[in-house]
């Protein structure tokens, strides 16, 4: 059964990339949120099994979104994106229990990679 994932960022061209990325490596996207608040509610309702999460979204920021998802749920699986790769907040979002970091745009080759983690 494929890996059942929930897209989070502001910028639907950039969920579509990923989603698109995703399905050629056998995942399957069972919901998309535009951001950290939604991003939870939809966590909640699907229980994926991986979360990719936008970093600088309205309305809640995914470190924000990714330390509440935790809250819920201690063994979520959260990679980070963000094109901002600053040191210090790849940090922050390892330390609050990111699995991973990819920076935008998005590599194919980096995301399969991080996707091989989980």
């Amino acid at each position: 059964m494929a890996k059942r994932v929930l897209v989070v960022d502001d910028a639907i061209f950039m969920r579509m990339k990923l989603k698109d990325i995703l399905e050629k490596n056998g995942f399957e996207v069972v919901a998309e949120a535009q951001n950290g608040v939604e991003a939870i509610e939809k966590y909640k309702a699907e229980k994926p099994d991986l979360v990719t999460m936008d970093i600088t979204m309205p309305e809640m920021d995914g470190i924000t979104a990714l330390k509440e998802i935790k809250k819920i749920d201690s063994n979520a699986k959260v990679i980070m994106c963000s094109a901002m790769g600053q040191q210090s907040m790849v940090m922050e979002a390892i330390q609050s229990g990111a699995i991973d970091f990819i920076v935008k745009p998005f590599d194919v080759d980096r995301v399969s990679q991080s996707l091989s983690k989980i």
